[in-house]
């Protein structure tokens, strides 16, 4: 722990936190005193990588989408992110809430009506057609917030999830190049990861706040509650809602973050239930039904479309589908890093599944109540009134609700889903830089926690007063191009990693340690018809265990192995250790285990005697997680015996140079 000259504690690294400051702060500044210049000279930058190096993106995410399915389908998915023996911190319905509020958050609302209507009055394409340009705007819609989104946010979050609590690694970027960077991630390469890490999240989460903020100030003033939408009242409304963000933030995920997000998802629910029973019901309905079969059929023409061939949609193309590939990226070190740390115990089938899956079947679901509703009003009733609004993305939900029966309170419960949403984007992005500045530490001081937020607040507010936001937006998206090809690199060193993983766990015993005796044989059989309680199991750890262990520990001793035995009680278990400083120690234990016989087996006259529902039996458990098995049957020689079995494994695993990366030692202090 570091110590301020005033006694102020500190758990930063301020090897990664010193550089940031210095490149958020100038950037920032920059932006607010020479806005026009720098949004000059950053948008000409910008064009130049979209409309050169655009393909860097479209192959970028194509690989992403394509690893992340083969994963699903392939015998990689069952490897769980943690121990074997991990489960999951959170319920099922909170976890995809949380990684739902933080990965699309405030955009949901923003661009919910306006990219729809966009895309549907855009002279990008040629078709006239009503029928036609609706169909349109639904597929790119579905498009850019379906499956290739949420597969930027998934392969960054299933890396940080997979190598921090499978690897014992730090929760941070830099350790998502372990098996190829090895020792030299914590050098200079993995803190300039780790500093990139942090400039990125605190561009993108300012940027969006600030947009954020823009759009609560406009629906407040619809509402009457504010008179007009100007600096001052944004000003208060950003202190208020970043003092929420800051106490939601110190509470922790499991209380603020959490209680918000699952509130979120049934309002925003609410709010998409009430827009579809009171709008064109049957059109939407048919309009979804349409809209995910036409995205099926063209996910692949989708994919893999630069528009080389129609000149006219090129503009459209670099400023829809390449500037969202970029802001997804830009903005998957964040999201990644939150969705990583929600995920413990989760398999890799089950993490790809539902980050690829449930957001987009709900995203799918939301733009078409939304969206398809705006397009259908727009031409049969408003007549064109909505998509002469295009221009204002900052009004047009609200503008869109008027044509609603109960207007004001559809845009008041929508105004609170964006005042949650901004909650959770801004206590979820300052409790991931916090971790990134730290280092992933696993105690930090609240005074941090506060200082990001005070910082994101009076930063958004300086570049929302001088108009430097869009600056820093197109900053963030420029340096989506590099992060692009570190994500590739991030899904070659995940696929090696798997495979040694995978390995490691079939890996087999040597046919010269399998304990095979044909004596005894009347003991076990008894054995097999006698269900046992807590004690006899107990009494066979103290009887028959102990003494095997401890006979093979003074063997190991004056072999100059140093071995430990250690003994717990409640339930009891004893376990034989062999210490490692640069490899996972060697752990063969025997604990008391308990499972439940079934009625009908009591029942049965011809099988054995069983007076109790609950019976135990003494079963293995290991060091590296694997599945133990029942060893009643065994004599102190066989157990031993098994005990050198696993050690001989032990030992040819780690000889293996491939398994290196699997069995180092990478506990923390």
């Amino acid at each position: 722990m570091k110590k301020y000259k005033r006694g102020l504690s500190t758990s930063m690294d301020l090897s990664v936190t010193i550089p940031s400051l210095i490149f958020i702060l100038s950037v920032c500044l920059f932006s607010a005193i020479f806005p026009q210049a720098t949004e000059a000279t950053l948008s000409r930058i910008k064009e130049f990588v979209f409309v050169n190096l655009n393909w860097v993106y479209v192959w970028a995410i194509t690989i992403f989408v394509l690893f992340l399915l083969f994963l699903i389908f392939s015998k990689y998915g069952n490897i769980k992110l943690g121990p074997n023996d991990s489960t999951p911190e959170h319920s099922f319905f909170s976890w995809i809430a949380m990684l739902f509020a933080a990965g699309m958050g405030i955009g949901l609302m923003y661009f919910s009506v306006a990219e729809p209507m966009t895309h549907y009055t855009t002279t990008a394409f040629s078709e006239t057609d009503f029928q036609l340009r609706a169909k349109n705007a639904q597929l790119y819609t579905f498009f850019h917030y379906g499956i290739h989104a949420w597969a930027i946010y998934g392969l960054v979050g299933l890396c940080l999830a997979y190598f921090a609590f499978r690897y014992k690694l730090p929760l941070s970027l830099r350790s998502c190049l372990y098996p190829l960077l090895k020792d030299r991630m914590t050098g200079k390469w993995g803190t300039l990861i780790d500093v990139f890490a942090l400039c990125s999240t605190f561009f993108g989460i300012t940027t969006t706040l600030g947009f954020g903020v823009v759009q609560i100030n406009s629906g407040l003033q619809q509402l009457g509650i504010l008179p007009e939408t100007s600096f001052f009242y944004q000003m208060i409304l950003v202190s208020v809602l970043v003092s929420l963000s800051i106490i939601s933030a110190i509470s922790g995920v499991d209380k603020g973050i959490k209680l918000l997000s699952n509130t979120n998802i049934v309002a925003a629910i609410l709010l998409m239930l009430f827009v579809l029973f009171m709008g064109p019901t049957n059109y939407i309905i048919g309009a979804f039904t349409d809209g995910v079969g036409n995205y099926i059929n063209n996910f692949f023409a989708l994919t893999f479309d630069t528009h080389i061939y129609d000149e006219r949609a090129l503009p459209w193309f670099y400023n829809w589908t390449i500037l969202y590939w970029a802001w997804w990226i830009s903005w998957a070190p964040f999201v990644g890093l939150f969705i990583a740390k929600i995920s413990r115990g989760r398999t890799v089938r089950e993490f790809i599944g539902a980050v690829l899956l449930l957001p987009t079947f709900f995203i799918f679901i939301w733009m078409t109540v939304f969206g398809n509703s705006a397009i259908w009003i727009d031409a049969h009733i408003a007549k064109g009134a909505l998509g002469a609004l295009v221009s204002d993305p900052d009004s047009m939900m609200f503008q869109f609700l008027n044509y609603f029966p109960g207007s004001q309170i559809a845009s008041a419960l929508a105004i609170i889903i964006v005042i949650i949403f901004f909650v959770t984007s801004a206590d979820s992005g300052i409790l991931v830089m916090n971790t990134i500045s730290t280092r992933n530490a696993k105690y930090s001081p609240k005074w941090q926690t506060i200082f990001w937020g005070v910082l994101l607040a009076l930063l958004a507010l300086m570049l929302l007063n001088a108009g430097g936001l869009q600056s820093l937006q197109i900053m963030t998206l420029i340096t989506a191009l590099p992060f692009a090809v570190i994500m590739v690199l991030f899904s070659i060193s995940l696929m090696k990693a798997l495979i040694i993983d995978q390995n490691y766990y079939d890996s087999t015993f040597s046919v010269t340690t399998i304990p095979w005796s044909g004596e005894s044989w009347k003991e076990r059989l008894k054995k097999m018809v006698n269900f046992k309680s807590k004690s006899a199991i107990n009494d066979f750890i103290d009887s028959h265990v102990e003494p095997a262990l401890t006979e093979l520990k003074a063997e190991f001793d004056s072999n100059g192995i140093n071995a430990m035995i250690q003994k717990y009680d409640e339930p009891l278990r004893i376990e034989i250790s062999i210490s490692h400083d640069t490899v996972d120690n060697f752990v063969y234990g025997i604990k008391c285990h308990r499972k439940l016989v079934a009625e009908y087996f009591r029942q049965e006259r011809n099988l054995p005697d069983v007076e109790h529902q609950k019976t135990y039996f003494p079963k293995t458990y290991f060091g590296d997680g694997r599945e133990g098995y029942d060893v009643k049957y065994f004599t102190k020689n066989e157990l031993i015996s098994d005990v050198l079995k696993h050690y001989d494994r032990f030992l040819e695993i780690v000889s293996q140079k491939d398994n290196e990366l699997f069995i180092s030692n990478n506990d923390e202090d």
